[in-house]
Formats: C-alpha cells, sequence, structure tokens
C-alpha cells in the first residue's frame, strides 16, 4: 500500500476524470491527502472527501501564493472550517518568494498564524517552502517545542537543509522531481534514510518520468516509490512500507 501525502485532486483538470481515484487505489494509493489553497478551492475539496471519504483525507490552510490584500479574511475563512469537518492537517502553508515578495511579511505571519492552529487541533503542518527552505526552517524551529510535526513538501533544498529538517522532527515530502536527471533528491534521500520521507504527487503537477510535462495522478505514485527504492537499493515494498508507516505517524488516523 501506498500514501500520496499531498495531491491536488479537486483541481478541475483531474475532477474531470472521474476514473482518476479508482486508478490511484487500483494502482496501491488508498489514501490521498489534499491540501487546500484558499477560500475558492474549499468546496471543491471537500466535495473529493464526501465522494471518497476513506481515500481523500482533507487538510485546511492558506497557501502562501494566495496571501494578497485580503489575507486576514482567508484566514478567517479558513479557521472557521476546523469548527465544521475534520481536517489531517493545516496546509498547504508556508513562504513563496518565487513569483512575488511583495507580502512576504503578510506570508509570514499567516505562517505563523497557521502553525498556531496545528498547535491548538494537535494536528500536523504541511509547508511549502519555494526559495524560502531557510526562513521555513527558522519559523518551525522557533514554534517547536516537541509536538510540532509534519511535512516540508515538495522539498528542493540541500543536504544540509534536509538534516536540519530532520532534525527538527519534520519529514521531507518526495515527488516525481526524483525522476528527473539534474535531480538531487537522490543525494538528498541517502543522507536522510527513508524514516524520513513521504511520497507524494502534487498532482497535476510535477509528473515523473516518464509522464513528465504531462498531467500527473495519484496512481503515478508507485513509479516514484520505484526511483527510491532503485536509490536505495532495496525492494519497492520495503519504500511502500516506511512511507506509509511514516505518513501514519503524521497524519491523525
Amino acid at each position: 500500500m501506498f500514501t500520496d501525502t499531498h495531491t491536488h485532486l479537486y483541481d478541475e483538470r483531474l475532477m474531470a476524470d472521474e476514473g482518476q481515484i479508482q486508478r490511484a487505489i487500483d494502482a496501491g494509493v488508498t489514501k490521498m491527502y489534499m491540501p487546500n489553497c484558499d477560500s475558492n478551492t474549499i468546496e471543491r475539496m471537500m466535495q473529493m472527501a464526501d465522494q471518497w471519504p476513506i481515500n481523500c483525507l482533507p487538510m485546511m490552510g492558506v497557501h502562501p501564493c494566495y496571501i494578497k490584500e485580503d489575507y486576514k479574511k482567508e484566514l478567517e475563512i479558513a479557521a472557521s472550517w476546523f469548527e465544521k469537518s475534520k481536517f489531517y492537517a493545516v496546509g498547504e502553508i508556508g513562504l513563496d518568494y518565487h513569483w512575488d515578495k511583495t507580502f512576504v511579511a503578510e506570508q509570514k505571519e499567516a505562517f505563523e498564524t497557521q502553525i498556531d492552529w496545528a498547535l491548538e487541533h494537535n494536528l500536523p503542518i504541511v509547508i511549502h517552502s519555494r526559495e524560502s527552505t531557510d526562513d521555513c526552517i527558522q519559523i518551525v524551529r522557533k514554534k517547536q517545542k516537541g509536538n510540532l510535526k509534519g511535512i516540508f513538501h515538495c522539498f528542493s533544498g540541500s543536504v544540509e537543509q534536509a538534516k536540519q529538517i530532520a532534525d527538527i522532527g519534520f519529514y521531507l515530502g518526495i515527488g516525481g522531481v526524483v525522476t528527473y536527471k539534474t535531480s538531487n533528491l537522490p543525494e538528498i534521500i541517502r543522507a536522510v534514510s527513508l524514516d524520513r520521507i513521504v511520497l507524494e504527487t502534487d498532482a497535476p503537477y510535477l509528473s515523473p518520468v516518464p509522464h513528465r510535462g504531462k498531467r500527473n495522478e495519484s496512481s503515478y505514485i508507485p513509479i516514484i516509490a520505484e526511483k527510491i527504492a532503485e536509490v536505495m537499493g532495496v525492494p519497492v515494498a520495503e519504500v511502500a512500507a516506511i512511507t506509509t508507516r511514516n505518513a501514519e505517524n503524521i497524519f491523525p488516523q
């Protein structure tokens, strides 16, 4: 059995494909965790969760790329949902310095606020850290009192950053990028071991080879696991077992 710890199943491109969930289940991917983006994605995400309650598991949060002038309103909407439904993490939250740095101060404020939600509700956090990994580590380290846990989703940093993340009790989300020829993720995985790795697709983005450049989906998780097994010199079943156990240690059951 496999777990996809990060997949945008509610993306309109994926929702239009009625077979996507069953293909994933048939491939052994029995749990798929869905990160929220903002108030506009909640309805579609909850629709997927209602339709597939055992397999499609929602998170709640505001993605850093959606932290704009109205960020306080977005945070209020997201916070209100914790009283309405069960969520498995606070996510996708964090910092993004790639496209626009106009709202970096607001991103940091929102990140810390949402970490506090996680501590209040005893939930893990799922972190977006594009070109901002050091700042994300610093904020998590400041908030870490021993009971904060979660994932640095789509990790793309250095070996040193990976070791720092492991040292503060967090996990690395590894997806299709590990199959790319220029990726440094094989070195990262060997440095931190399978005990700090979880699998993800980030569907519909970042498809693994041989699907690179096409729409990604959760049924491709075994391809990612196969590459990690090759890197570590272990059977795919061992990668499946360890990464699924890691996911179970992170998310409430």
